[in-house]
């Protein structure tokens, strides 16, 4: 292999810079590979763009485990789509609120729905949000602070799943650049080793619990909460509005049905191969297709049983549900192709000895989740970062020996980090469009909470690169809720109805 030295840095570092530049991912990857393919081809535009059509883009469509994982990707658009159509996801968020009585319960039962939708981080906003406004209003919570839970329970918890849309986009980069680094371990297997290192995610979701059990909030955040409690009660009315989708009560039976067989088909399929065969990822791959398949039939019967919905418009819903995961192949495609590039301009090998001489391998997961966080929020897309990182942090890990699935994990961490932060994140705007909140109070008031789990979570990265173990994770969240109590208790304020006195 040629020996390309600095200038192979290219292709990454001007993705990076376009990507906070345009916050257009799509574009800042295409201009990376076609940077990569110009430097390989000897600077000729004309054989360097059928470079990136032939040798990249056409290649990385043609592998066998790329279009199993696409077409995995479709079979998950359709099967939310469906579920989301059906009403099923919003009976069982309905379901979550007649057990509500005091401010406390309605905080638990919004993150508990958060985490129960754990299949679409952007459906898991506007499912539950309109559901829980009225009983936020009844409560005298501020609008603020369910935005705050929505956006803290969609993406966070939807990352810890491996059998879902996030799951298999980031197995998929994983395999890619496992295969150029010369590592041979399922993607399944290494996904399932980094959870206990996808420190901000698991700090995210334990964050909220944390504030609800302190019955007080602070920063902007507190300052919201006494607000609007300064409302009259007219005012208050006026300025929250109660959703009404005039469906009708839909049937918990089409999230439960379709949910069991996903869920049980999944497990069998998987031990079945365990046991009789390796597991391998083209067994994932295939298990999560079959599973999310049938449960798209189940769900198409129930609506065909329970709301007359005929079989083809069932399809045809579950078709636009595959059209909708066309902007992620596409990223996934670019991403797979920028990772070819970097792999003959022999990049990650010239970066690591930059890094390697300058850089204590120990360091490495905590550069990692501050340069992802930066990304991200610049972007407003983890997925994104994910793929401009993924492709450069394994191989450089490998290289300078540093702790492989904590380096993973802290680009996942990083990139949610920032995506939690931004405020052109899609999460991050639907979270505020689901609580009915102006979107600026929204992030102004979230950004203070996710400083405090992302300080942790950097500060536990350094440790761990140090002590490499999976337990940290329970330090981690010992650390964030005494730093959440003590905050709370010196600058924090009650959430108490000035009429009613109804308090925790």
């Amino acid at each position: 292999m040629d020996s390309y030295g600095i200038v192979s840095l290219l292709p990454p570092v001007l993705t990076v810079i376009l990507a906070i530049w345009t916050r257009n991912i799509i574009v800042s990857l295409s201009l990376g590979v076609f940077s990569g393919s110009l430097i390989l081809v000897g600077y000729n535009p004309f054989s360097a763009t059928l470079d990136l059509i032939e040798k990249r883009v056409f290649v990385q469509i043609a592998v066998g485990s790329n279009i199993q994982i696409i077409f995995t990707m479709m079979a998950i658009g359709g099967f939310i789509r469906l579920l989301e159509v059906s009403g099923g996801a919003r009976a069982f968020a309905r379901g979550m609120t007649r057990f509500i009585s005091s401010p406390r319960k309605a905080q638990l039962a919004s993150w508990a729905s958060g985490m129960a939708i754990f299949f679409t981080d952007s459906g898991n906003a506007l499912i539950i949000g309109p559901l829980f406004r009225p009983i936020f209003r009844e409560l005298k919570i501020c609008k603020e602070k369910l935005a705050y839970i929505l956006d803290s329970t969609a993406s966070p918890i939807c990352i810890l799943i491996p059998f879902i849309g996030w799951g298999a986009y980031i197995m998929g980069l994983i395999e890619q650049a496992y295969t150029d680094a010369g590592i041979a371990e399922p993607a399944l297997s290494v996904l399932i080793n980094v959870l206990p290192f996808q420190f901000y995610a698991i700090l995210t979701l334990s964050a909220v619990l944390f504030f609800v059990i302190s019955g007080r909030d602070f920063g902007p955040m507190g300052r919201a909460q006494q607000r609007f409690l300064s409302l009259d009660k007219a005012t208050a009315e006026e300025r929250i509005e109660v959703v009404d989708d005039g469906a009708g009560p839909p049937r918990l039976s089409l999230f439960i049905v379709p949910l069991s067989i996903l869920l049980g088909l999944i497990g069998v399929l998987l031990t079945w191969y365990a046991v009789n065969d390796e597991l391998t990822s083209i067994h994932v791959r295939s298990t999560m297709t079959i599973a999310y398949a049938a449960a798209s039939i189940a769900c198409a019967y129930l609506m065909f049983k329970h709301q007359k919905v005929a079989m083809n418009d069932s399809l045809n819903t579950f078709i636009r549900g595959a059209e909708s995961m066309v902007f992620v192949v596409i990223i996934l495609i670019l991403a797979w192709s920028l990772s070819s590039v970097i792999k003959d301009l022999g990049t990650a090998q010239v970066l690591s000895t930059l890094v390697g001489g300058n850089v204590s391998p120990a360091l490495l997961p905590a550069i990692v989740f501050v340069l992802g966080a930066i990304i991200s929020i610049a972007t407003g897309s983890s997925w994104g970062t994910f793929a401009i990182l993924m492709t450069l942090a394994i191989p450089v890990a490998v290289a300078v020996d540093a702790p492989l699935y904590m380096t993973i994990g802290a680009v996942l961490s990083g990139g949610l980090f920032g995506d939690h932060t931004s405020p052109i994140s899609d999460t991050t705007v639907l979270a505020s469009i689901g609580a009915d909140c102006a979107h600026i109070d929204h992030v102004s008031t979230q950004f203070y909470y996710a400083m405090v789990t992302g300080g942790v979570a950097f500060a536990t990265f350094l440790i761990a690169g140090i002590y490499d173990s999976p337990w940290l994770i329970l330090l981690a969240m010992a650390v964030l809720f005494v730093t959440i109590q003590l905050l709370c208790k010196r600058f924090g304020t009650s959430i108490v109805d000035t009429e009613s006195r109804a308090t925790y």
